[in-house]
C-alpha cells in the first residue's frame, strides 16, 4: 500500500524458564528465534524504486539461539555455567531485471550458515567493598557458504565456490570492582584475552590482551566526574574468513588479524535530586587492523551501506580509523507529569588505508546527531509523546560513469560502480524527522487495556540521497564487441520518507 520496493515479513518467538531447585541452585533456559523473509515488490516498479529493484536481492533468514545458565549460590561466591548454541541461515538470490524465467540471468545465489556453540564458566566473589569476577570461555564456530556471484573487477568474473570453516576459540577474563563505603568512588579494572585456531597470527593469547579501566567520583552532592579507557579486539566477519580463491584456498588466512579498537572518554555530570540530570562527555576511539579491500582500497566497514554480501573478497588488515567528539545529555522528570530527554552528539569519523596515508571522512561521518523525546501525562490516563530526530548529512562517493555503463559490468551487479578515487568527497543535506504518539489507558480489575496511535514522520520529511546512475536497458553501440558494449544511462533522483501510521492495542494481566 505504501509502494515500497521490498516487502519484509518478520516472525519472532521467545521463551524463558527459570527453576529454583533450592536456595543455592537455579537453572534458566532461554530461547530466541526468528524467521525473516523479504520479497521484491515488482509491482512498485516506478522510477523511485527502479534503482533499488535493480540490485536488491531476495533475502531469507532464519535464526535461533538456545541457552542455559546454571548458578550455584555459596554465600559470598556465585558460580555460573553458561552453555548456548546459535544458528543463522542466510539466503540471498538475485536475477538480472528480476527475471527468474531464464537461468542465465542469475547474478547471485548465496546460501550460508553460521553456528556458534559456547561454553563459559565464571566465579563471582564479594569481599567487603570488593567484587571479583573470574572466568574462562570455550567456543566452537562453524561457517558454511555456497556462493555463485557475478562480479566485475577489471573484467567480468564469476565467484563459484563452497567453503566450510570450523574455528575453535578460547578466552580468559576477569574484573575487579571497588565501591567506597560512602559510594562516592567506584573503580572497575578488567582484563581479557582471546585467541583461536584460524591462523598462527590469531593463536597467541598475548596478542589480544585487552585491559579496561573505569573510574567515577562524586565531587559534591550535585557534581560527579567519570572516565574510562579500554582496549578491545574483535574477529573479522565469517564472510571474510571463509572466502576462497580460485585454487580453493582461504584467500585471507594469512592477511587478516583481530580488529582492534582503543577508546577513552571523560565526562562530568550535574544532578538535582531525581528530577534533573545533565552530563557532558568527550570521547576518542582509535581503530586498527581493520580489513581493507585490496580491489577498492577502502575499509570493509565503509562498504556496508547497501543490502548485499560484504567481505567475500581479498582483504588485508592494514586500515585504520578514528572517531572523536562530545555528547551532551539532559534528562528532566516530573513524576506523573513530564518525562523529557535530549541528547546532542558532535563528532568526526575518519579512516585511512595505512599509517602512511591521510585521514578522510568515513561512511559514518554525519558530524552531528540530535534527539529530543518527551511524554506529557494528562488526567484520566491520557498521554502525548513526541520525538524529534535530526542527523547531519552523510558523505558520499560519486559514480564511475565510464565503468558503470559497460554492459558486462552493469549486468554483474545491477547497479553503478563508485569512483573510489573520489571517495566521500561529496556530502548530503541533513535530515529531520518528527514522530508523535497518543495513548489512552484503562485500568480494569487485575488488568490494563491500552490503545495508541503512533504517527512516524508526521511532517513527511524526505531523506535525500545522491542521484544514481541507472541503465535504460538500451545498448548505445550494439555493433561493438561484447566487452565494449555500453548501456545508455540515465540519472534518477533518490529520496525516501513517508508518513507511517500505526494503531495498537496493549493488554496486561
Amino acid at each position: 500500500m505504501l509502494g515500497l520496493p521490498f516487502l519484509p515479513t518478520f516472525t519472532d518467538a521467545q521463551f524463558k524458564i527459570k527453576t529454583r531447585f533450592n536456595a543455592q541452585n537455579e537453572l534458566i533456559v532461554l530461547g530466541l528465534g526468528g524467521i525473516d523473509k523479504m520479497k521484491l515488490n515488482t509491482k512498485a516498479d516506478n522510477e523511485d524504486n527502479e534503482y533499488i529493484l535493480s540490485y536488491l536481492p531476495k533475502i531469507e533468514q532464519s535464526t535461533f539461539t538456545l541457552g542455559t545458565v546454571y548458578r550455584h549460590y555459596a554465600g559470598a561466591h556465585i558460580q555460573s555455567v553458561v552453555v548456548s548454541h546459535s544458528y543463522m541461515n542466510n539466503r540471498n538470490t538475485k536475477y538480472l531485471q528480476n527475471d527468474e524465467s531464464n537461468p542465465d540471468n542469475l547474478m547471485l545465489r548465496l546460501r550460508s550458515t553460521e553456528q556458534e556453540t559456547k561454553l563459559r564458566f565464571e566465579n563471582s566473589s564479594s569481599f567487603g567493598n570488593w567484587r571479583i569476577k573470574l572466568g574462562v570461555n570455550l567456543d566452537y564456530s562453524q561457517y558454511t557458504n555456497t556462493t555463485f556471484q557475478q562480479v566485475y573487477i577489471d573484467r567480468a568474473q564469476t565467484f563459484d565456490y563452497h567453503t566450510y570453516l570450523g574455528i575453535m576459540r578460547w578466552g580468559i577474563f576477569g574484573t575487579f570492582n571497588y565501591t567506597s563505603t560512602d559510594d562516592h568512588f567506584t573503580a572497575s579494572l578488567g582484563l581479557r584475552t582471546d585467541a583461536n585456531n584460524y591462523s598462527s597470527a590469531m593463536k597467541d593469547l598475548s596478542n589480544q590482551l585487552s585491559p579496561r579501566l573505569s573510574l567515577s567520583y562524586q565531587l559534591t552532592d550535585h557534581w560527579a566526574l567519570s572516565g574510562n579507557a579500554g582496549l578491545y579486539y574483535q574477529l573479522p566477519p565469517y564472510t571474510a574468513l571463509g572466502f576462497k580463491n580460485s585454487n580453493g584456498q582461504f584467500a585471507n588466512k594469512y592477511t587478516l588479524q583481530h580488529m582492534k579498537v582503543s577508546q577513552q572518554s571523560l565526562g562530568i555530570t550535574w544532578r538535582k535530586g531525581d528530577t534533573f540530570e545533565a552530563s557532558l562527555e568527550g570521547f576518542y576511539k582509535n581503530y586498527d587492523k581493520i580489513p581493507l579491500s585490496i580491489v577498492d582500497n577502502i575499509p570493509l566497514a565503509c562498504k556496508g551501506n547497501d543490502y548485499g554480501v560484504i567481505g567475500n573478497e581479498l582483504l588485508t588488515s592494514t586500515a585504520q580509523g578514528r572517531s572523536y567528539g562530545a555528547e551532551l545529555l539532559i534528562k528532566w522528570l516530573i513524576a506523573q507529569k513530564l518525562n523529557l530527554a535530549s541528547s546532542l552528539t558532535l563528532f568526526k569519523s575518519e579512516y585511512r588505508n595505512s599509517k602512511e596515508s591521510e585521514y578522510i571522512a568515513s561512511a559514518w561521518d554525519n558530524r552531528f546527531i540530535f534527539n529530543l523525546r518527551g511524554t506529557y501525562y494528562f488526567p484520566h490516563q491520557w498521554s502525548f509523546g513526541m520525538k524529534v530526530s535530526c542527523i547531519g548529512g552523510t558523505p558520499y562517493t560519486s559514480y564511475d560513469a565510464d565503468k558503470s555503463s559497460l554492459v558486462t559490468a552493469w549486468n554483474a551487479q545491477g547497479k553503478p560502480y563508485y569512483d573510489y578515487n573520489q571517495y566521500n568527497k561529496e556530502r548530503l543535506p541533513a535530515f529531520t524527522q518528527v514522530d508523535i504518539r497518543i495513548d489512552k489507558t484503562f485500568y480494569l480489575k487485575r488488568c490494563m487495556l491500552g490503545f495508541y496511535i503512533d504517527l512516524q514522520n508526521i511532517t513527511a520529511s524526505k531523506l535525500k540521497q545522491a542521484d544514481v546512475l541507472m541503465s535504460t536497458g538500451k545498448i548505445a553501440n550494439p555493433e561493438a564487441p561484447v566487452n565494449e558494449q555500453r548501456y545508455i544511462m540515465k540519472a534518477i533522483k533518490q529520496e525516501s520518507g513517508t508518513l507511517l501510521p500505526t494503531l495498537g492495542i496493549t493488554f496486561e494481566y
